[in-house]
């Protein structure tokens, strides 16, 4: 999209020709946008312009911020009045930026394929709160001509059209005749439009388009009259949406018919469009008006035509509850609220000139009306006004954030400094992370070449160097987010002054005396009145014959009234050295030691030549000198030791005065030698990303003995990298040197396995031994093992018993399936339902390296298919397939119908249920009830065909039947009834003599019918034991383990279904096997079982896995050391490609 272009300059040769081509006709505009100086809050203005019909074009403002307290609004109008706002869309297009650096706005109005409507004056106006700034530029819309440049010139001769050259004498300039001055204006005013060309060439005119613009505006247009219109269309309409415009046009001829079009396409009469005919005035009418109704309307009288365009304008979105201002704490929620006036409005929420949007820290909520900011949790950052903008108007509210109550450690304390001197106000608060700011007498302090601010921890310091007279006043720090400010005063004064010259000593204000010497000093004081001079260290006098106790630092302190000043000396004794401090043992050798120390905290005022060093045996007196010259070095490799010996070491320090006194003795330390390299390192496992390293001790151990080993693997020319706990561990070729270790610890096992390892890549290990002498010695360590990762363990389900057949469960419960599966590397396990992918969101899969989980937390019918499972190393597979069924209860019987009623007997028939449930129907459950007791008894239990007979029916009753349907669910919820039946039975002579009833009791102690079985189980796998008890009373059952009392333990289930005793157990581990039993008690006695239940562990796999766990907090840790190492090439088996 082209930039707005700069307005035609005026054509060459005018200003030349005249000088009245600069005053413009009367009550012309002549300034544009670009040419006046930019004033007010503008920084760039929009310019005036010429464009193309069909083109795009685009004009740029932008606006200076940085003395505005909140964004600018910014309107581009078209004319005085019409608002482009309204008109954004595909044809008109506004775009907006910041810029924080230079706090510049910058906006963008874009006109996308310029048509001739599009022409005429526009304006943008610019305001901010009591601020505001417009200004006006104009578009002029042309039509695209192809220019024939050869028909500008004329050609020579009389041969014809292209005979002859072309004569370019026309644009020559001739010098040597002045002509007179002629106003071309006025000339070109009165000439017709075919003379222009013509005219510009014999005047020397170059830029043939700048003369028609100036003459377009010099000309003044007479409105050309219409034959058909009396009065045309008015230029524009404007309507607000939702409201009726009218459009009128008078005609000269009231008889004529006329076509309203809109967009080029006739109108039809309509309830939304209305067409009025009264004598020679037309009127359409538009209801209703909505944004489709924006567009270019004509009414068409014969060949004539009159244009005018209506605008629909939307009512803006007004702010009907304004927001509220919030104060919260720090870490509290904070939720600014507001209400619009129209529901699904856009609003805008800004702080601080940037809009707020949906992220971590900010969330914005819009309840129809209601619009609503919420900051989770409120810092000290977030203090601060807050708008919400729309389009119709806007509102603010101030956000308070109270910190903590804070705590003053050391307050700022008033200071007295004197000119030239450091000024130095200091404070300490309780909390590390507060900022403040230091103000002056109520103005912030801004830091600069004088003045520094620091904030280390809690303390906060305001240093002012090269104190002057205007740094007088009360300076106040405030800590931010805190209603707490701490004061203090600087007095500057002028106090007497000291005069001290050392020149003659050496170094400034430092004497040097020799030992025994006296020391006079003679000080040169100033000050008016006389100051009181007072010499001060301590409250010791120099005295003759200068001691060590004697040197330090000297004070002469000089008071007036005035003020003060001070002085420092420093008195320097020249003695021997203190002696060396802190003398260590840093590394031992088979015979060898390197010993350390600290330079003497006094060098007795002369330099350190050196030092001499001595040792000897623990627990002997004798000492010997180890060097009888000078040594200066602070290390020191003392030789010819004995191995397993320990020794003591001590050092004087030498300098030109003397032999310092001997250090202290340095902790015992013995003569060692390194053990030997590791050796017969092997690989004892490999898995797609772990190698198992096993390795023999070294065959020289030494006197130190093995501490632990280290597993280092080479940093450089970089393979591939990957992350061990906490520290970086670098794959790189068996080539280099440079070393890293894989465990931060030294490990005493001579096994160890490395975690994390790429697939595919070649790998170099070496192990060192560690011990008191260091790690194993650099020349014996580089044996080289190469390894290849490859497919060490075929893809095996291992599908469970109740998995190999049909998998039933009801609906609603919830289903967990968990399938062991084999596999090194790690297959890829893949699922699929009936042959399709699974992607049902409710069927949840969880994969691990053993092991895959199907879950469903509530199955549903259509739950039920086929689900196979495929585990996948390469081209090698293994697939097993679960049927998994989803039952319910089944609907009711169908057409419930009695077919025959004889005697006491009748005979009931109906049709199996529609819905069985997903599964097959077990039988049927006959009810019957009579007229009289209206009480529903069973006739029969699980009857399996659809037909029965009920019998020893009541004489004389009428009964009713209904019927339940039955599955492995249980009865249908809802039941088939039949219709009244009346049975007759005739009367009978015969009498029933009923027996007699006696009670038979069923009283029993509790008596174990099936005793519990031992069982062998594999840790990890849900089991269970059950046995099957017989009493009466009901027995109270009591479970042991070990003959502990197993509680409510969350691992264990009791069950008790009709005298079935189960117990199960959820994956056992190691610690759950040994002798469970089970008793029962009830008044009448007591029985007891028992079993012995055994754990063993689930193989290779398992313990593999049990093993990594075990190693999974192991840390990495560096050295630089080189040992044996092992190359490990992987094969490229990337899960995540297949």
């Amino acid at each position: 999209m082209p930039e707005a272009k700069k307005p035609e300059a005026e054509p060459e040769g005018i200003a030349a020709k005249t000088d009245k081509v600069a005053a413009a006709p009367a009550g012309e505009e002549t300034v544009q946008g670009g040419q006046s100086e930019l004033t007010g809050l503008f920084v760039e203005r929009p310019e005036s312009t010429t464009v193309i019909k069909g083109k795009n074009v685009t004009f740029v403002a932008k606006v200076d911020s940085s003395d505005l307290l909140r964004k600018p609004n910014m309107k581009w109008l078209k004319g005085k009045w019409l608002d482009l706002g309204s008109k954004a869309g595909k044809h008109v297009q506004f775009k907006e930026a910041y810029d924080r650096n230079s706090k510049v706005y910058t906006y963008e109005m874009s006109i996308i394929k310029v048509v001739e409507g599009d022409a005429g004056g526009y304006r943008c106006e610019v305001t901010s709160k009591d601020k505001c700034d417009s200004c006006t530029f104009e578009v002029t819309v042309e039509e695209e001509q192809p220019a024939n440049i050869l028909d500008s010139f004329k050609r020579s001769g009389d041969a014809g059209e292209d005979a002859g050259d072309l004569d370019f004498s026309a644009l020559l300039k001739k010098r040597d005749e002045p002509k007179e001055e002629v106003d071309v204006w006025e000339i070109l005013k009165d000439a017709k439009p075919c003379d222009y060309e013509k005219i510009a060439f014999d005047y020397g005119i170059t830029d043939l388009r700048g003369l028609l613009k100036r003459l377009k505006k010099m000309k003044k247009v007479e409105p050309k009259k219409s034959d058909a219109f009396l009065k045309k269309l008015e230029q524009c309409y404007s309507v607000d949406k939702g409201k009726r415009t009218q459009m009128h046009v008078e005609l000269h001829d009231p008889n004529v018919q006329v076509k309203w079009l809109k967009n080029g396409v006739e109108i039809k009469p309509s309830a939304k469009y209305v067409f009025e005919c009264v004598g020679n005035k037309r009127t359409l009418t538009i209801n209703k008006c909505n944004l489709s109704d924006d567009a270019a309307y004509e009414c068409v009288v014969g060949e004539e035509k009159s244009f005018t365009e209506v605008f629909v304008k939307e009512p803006p979105v007004t702010i009907t509850k304004l927001l509220d201002d919030v104060h919260v704490v720090v870490g509290e929620k904070v939720e600014f609220e507001c209400e619009v006036s129209e529901e699904g409005a856009n609003v805008k929420w800004m702080k601080d000139g940037v809009e707020l949007t949906k992220d971590g820290k900010y969330r914005i909520k819009k309840d129809g009306k209601k619009h609503t900011l919420v900051i989770n949790e409120a810092t000290i950052e977030d203090i601060g006004m807050y708008y919400v903008y729309t389009n119709g108007g806007e509102s603010k509210g101030e956000l308070e954030v109270e910190a903590k109550e804070l705590e003053v450690l050391q307050s700022i304390a008033d200071l007295s400094v004197k000119a030239c001197e450091q000024a130095m106000f200091k404070c300490e608060v309780s909390d590390e992370k507060v900022v403040g700011k230091w103000f002056k007498d109520g103005v912030e302090v801004k830091p600069g070449n004088r003045i520094k601010m620091s904030h280390i921890g809690r303390i906060h310091k305001l240093t002012i160097d090269d104190v002057k007279p205007q740094d007088e006043g009360n300076y106040t720090f405030v800590p931010e987010g805190y209603a707490l400010s701490l004061s203090a005063k600087l007095n500057f004064i002028d106090p007497p002054k000291i005069h001290l010259d050392t020149s003659s000593t050496g170094s400034k204000n430092t004497i040097v005396v020799v030992a025994g010497n006296k020391l006079r000093l003679d000080v040169e004081i100033t000050g008016e009145p006389a100051p009181t001079v007072c010499w001060m260290k301590g409250d010791t006098v120099i005295s003759e014959g200068a001691e060590r106790p004697d040197e330090g630092q000297y004070s002469i302190i000089v008071t007036n009234p005035a003020g003060e000043d001070r002085a420092e000396l420093t008195v320097k004794i020249v003695d021997v050295p203190n002696p060396p401090e802190n003398v260590r043992c840093m590394g031992v050798g088979e015979d060898t030691a390197t010993i350390t120390w600290d330079p003497p905290k006094f060098d007795g005022g002369a330099p350190i030549k050196g030092y001499l060093m001595e040792r000897k045996k623990q627990g002997s007196s004798r000492w010997t000198k180890l060097n009888f010259e000078v040594f200066e070095s602070t290390t020191y490799e003392a030789k010819k030791m004995i191995e397993g010996v320990f020794y003591e070491m001590r050092v004087f320090a030498v300098n030109g005065i003397g032999i310092s006194q001997p250090s202290g003795n340095s902790k015992p330390f013995m003569p060692i030698a390194p053990t030997s390299e590791p050796t017969r390192l092997t690989v004892e496992d490999v898995t797609d990303s772990t190698c198992a390293l096993k390795w023999r001790p070294p065959e020289r151990v030494g006197a130190g003995g093995v501490d632990g080993y280290i597993i280092e693997i080479p940093i450089k020319h970089l393979i591939s990298k990957w992350m061990t706990m906490n520290t970086l561990l670098l794959l790189v070729h068996p080539s280099e040197d440079n070393w890293v270790g894989a465990n931060k610890e030294p490990v005493d096992k001579n096994t160890y396995r490395v975690k994390g390892l790429p697939t595919g890549e070649k790998l170099l290990f070496r192990v060192v031994a560690m011990n008191i002498a260091g790690p194993t010695s650099i020349t014996s360590r580089l044996t080289f093992l190469f390894v290849s990762l490859h497919v060490s363990e075929y893809p095996k389900i291992r599908l469970p018993r109740q998995l190999r057949t049909k998998f039933i469960r009801k609906v609603g419960e919830k289903i967990n399936l968990v399938i062991p599966f084999q596999g090194k590397p790690r297959p890829v396990v893949n699922w699929l339902k009936d042959g399709e992918p699974l992607e049902n969101k409710s069927v949840g899969i969880r994969t691990s390296d053993f092991d895959t989980i199907l879950f469903i937390r509530s199955a549903e019918r259509d739950h039920s298919g086929t689900y196979t499972l495929s585990v996948q190393i390469d081209n090698m597979q293994d697939k097993a397939d679960i049927h998994i069924q989803i039952v319910d209860k089944p609907g009711p019987p169908i057409n419930v119908m009695v077919t025959d009623v004889w005697g006491f007997n009748a005979a009931l028939e109906w049709k199996p249920p529609k819905d069985t449930g997903n599964t097959d129907i077990t039988g049927y459950t006959i009810q019957k009830a009579d007229k009289k007791t209206q009480g529903w008894f069973t006739v029969y239990e699980h009857n399996r065909r659809p037909s029965c007979t009920a019998s020893d029916l009541v004489m004389g009753n009428e009964y009713s039947f209904r019927v339940f349907s039955e599955n492995i669910c249980g009865l249908s919820d809802e039941v088939a009834f039949t219709i009244t039946v009346p049975i007759y039975i005739p009367p009978s002579d015969l009498e029933y003599n009923k027996p007699a009833f006696k009670e038979k009791d069923m009283s029993s102690s509790p008596k174990f019918t099936a005793p519990l079985v031992d069982r062998v189980v594999v840790a990890g796998y849900s089991t269970a034991i059950s046995c099957a008890v017989r009493a009466y009373p009901k027995a109270k059952i009591v479970w042991m383990k070990n003959k502990m009392i197993i509680g409510e333990d969350p691992k264990f289930l009791m069950q008790n279904n009709q005298g079935v005793l189960t117990l199960n157990i959820r994956k056992p581990g190691q610690f759950d096997g040994g002798k469970y039993s089970c008793k029962a008690i009830n008044d009448l006695g007591e029985d007891e079982v028992e079993c012995r239940l055994e754990v063993r562990g689930t193989g290779t796999h398992t313990q593999c896995h049990a093993f990594t766990h075990r190693h999974a907090q192991t840390h990495t840790h560096t050295h630089t050391h080189t040992a044996t190492p092992i190359i490990l090439s992987m094969r490229q088996t990337f899960i995540g490609s297949q």
